[in-house]
């Protein structure tokens, strides 16, 4: 893991801005008038953070403006989708309600849509209804004529869509002719921070809804979708295959099989956090109205009774040196897909890389064992194929 700072929690935002397309420069410009900032503690130094990475995204968007005025689209759109994903970094480091959260997400969003249309990037913003507000997403298609298979790509605790599209995953898969919905799922991105949409231990019932919305396209196999997710969507993504018997197809990307038991645990300071202030963020994330009622609607969060219950092909994949999220959670999930026609289980080591929480920063997923690049992650089609 690239440790700019001596914090795990700041390394871990700027190694995913890394692996989603930042310019190390930048990074250095950014992190450098900070450095000191981050023995406050986690949470202390976090506006510090929010007003460098913002101030570089407004250059970026600024500049960005000059060569659109010049007809450069697809110089703005580079540009633009930098400025994203640091206005992106910038907003997951703050706790709910910090002041200029709400205004850095407006910036990131606007510069997403509008570096997605300047680069004519294949990325389709798509919205489905959702007990009174809305899952947003971002389709990328399959190239061909006729139906395809697709994966519904799950966020975990604190990221979002747009860094799921950066990621990686949906080039991989469309090289395979598998098209990708990166979602904003309910507690994650715009479904909780526009629509009020708070996370549910019953992800079965938003992945229904949007396997209900797929089918209604006519480029997408509905005999041929498939879920993976990563981090909390490793706790997410089993569920729903469990209990949505459309899912063709299930991958966690880090495992997460007690989500609950993993609470406990931070409790007693056992484990990094993914984020600052994590106990406000995970009560905002839950609709919870203090920490009682938090522990209360996460303690359903175990795989237990739940995996067994998985009927189709199923890959399990983490870090052998996770600091979020115990290798022991891989093992619990894999042995317990006992229903599975075909499970796999992938532990990654030095020799590999991918050791650190979702593979960070060696790539979200490294399957080179399959045949495929360390990075690759498409290889969940090659092994298992929708």
């Amino acid at each position: 893991m690239f440790e700019y700072f001596k914090n795990y929690v700041w390394n871990l935002s700027v190694d995913i801005a890394i692996e989603s397309g930042a310019q190390i420069g930048e990074i250095d410009e950014m992190c450098r008038p900070m450095r000191d900032a981050v023995d406050r503690g986690d949470d202390a130094g976090t506006g510090e953070f929010l007003k460098h990475w913002v101030a570089m995204a407004d250059k970026l968007s600024d500049l960005a403006a000059e060569d659109e005025a010049q007809g450069r689209n697809f110089s703005a759109g580079t540009k633009l989708q930098r400025a994203s994903l640091y206005y992106v970094t910038a907003e997951r480091m703050q706790g709910h309600g910090h002041p200029g959260r709400q205004e850095t997400y407006a910036k990131a969003r606007a510069a997403f849509d509008r570096a997605m249309a300047l680069g004519r990037e294949n990325a389709e913003r798509v919205e489905i209804p959702y007990e009174g507000g809305v899952i947003a997403g971002v389709f990328v298609k399959a190239a061909g004529e006729g139906p395809s298979p697709v994966v519904i790509y799950v966020n975990g605790l604190d990221s979002n869509k747009e860094l799921l599209y950066w990621s990686g995953l949906p080039t991989a898969l469309l090289r395979r002719g598998v098209s990708t919905l990166c979602i904003d799922q309910p507690g994650s991105g715009e479904a909780l921070r526009l629509h009020g949409l708070p996370a549910t231990h019953e992800s079965e019932k938003w992945a229904s809804k949007v396997v209900d919305y797929l089918e209604t396209r006519p480029e997408v196999d509905p005999e041929r979708i498939g879920m993976t997710g990563i981090s909390l969507g490793g706790y997410y993504t089993p569920r729903a295959v469990a209990m949505e018997p459309r899912l063709a197809l299930g991958v966690v990307w880090g495992a997460n099989h007690d989500w609950a038991q993993v609470q406990q645990k931070r409790l007693a300071r056992e484990g990094e956090n993914p984020v600052p202030h994590y106990w406000a963020h995970v009560q905002w994330v839950f609709g919870a109205k203090d920490m009682d009622d938090f522990l209360e609607k996460s303690k359903g969060m175990t795989l237990d009774g739940v995996v067994e219950k998985i009927a189709v092909p199923f890959l399990v994949t983490h870090g052998e040196r996770d600091r979020q999220i115990g290798v022991e959670y891989a093992h619990a999930t894999y042995d317990q897909l006992t229903g599975s026609p075909k499970r796999e289980l992938k532990i990654f080591t030095d020799r590999e890389g991918g050791v650190e929480h979702v593979g960070v920063p060696a790539g979200l997923l490294g399957l080179s064992r399959y045949g495929f690049e360390v990075g690759d992650q498409a290889a969940l089609i090659g092994l298992c194929p929708l």
